[in-house]
């Protein structure tokens, strides 16, 4: 079944906010406001590929964070098939965090 634009648009935003839920267990911000997530890209078909990050190479949730994301997207109703891909380029600073992220945090 094929997705309308609009359609798109609406998954899309039930997918920024089920990013909202996923923290990052070391600092207490969401991925999302964090500025983990790089891209989101869903096609019309259902199909949604999340381009993010780590705070660092060595993140010690390196291996399960992503999968969470995977899972938490999946279950979302119209999403045929989730799939994150991790990245380093650009790396991560904290400039890319949102300025609710920068408030929570007390750097603002």
């Amino acid at each position: 079944m094929a997705f309308t634009e609009e359609q798109v648009q609406d998954l899309g935003n039930k997918i920024v906010e089920k990013l909202k839920t996923v923290y990052d267990p070391e600092i207490p911000v969401d991925i999302y406001e964090l500025g983990l997530i790089y891209d989101v890209q869903v096609s019309t078909d259902g199909e949604v590929h999340i381009l993010m990050t780590l705070t660092t190479p060595n993140c010690p949730v390196a291996e399960t964070l992503p999968m969470e994301v995977e899972e938490k997207i999946k279950s979302i109703e119209g999403v045929s098939k989730a799939e994150v891909q991790i990245t380093f380029e650009p790396s991560w600073e904290k400039d890319m965090m949102s300025e609710e992220a920068k408030f929570e945090l007390g750097m603002l």
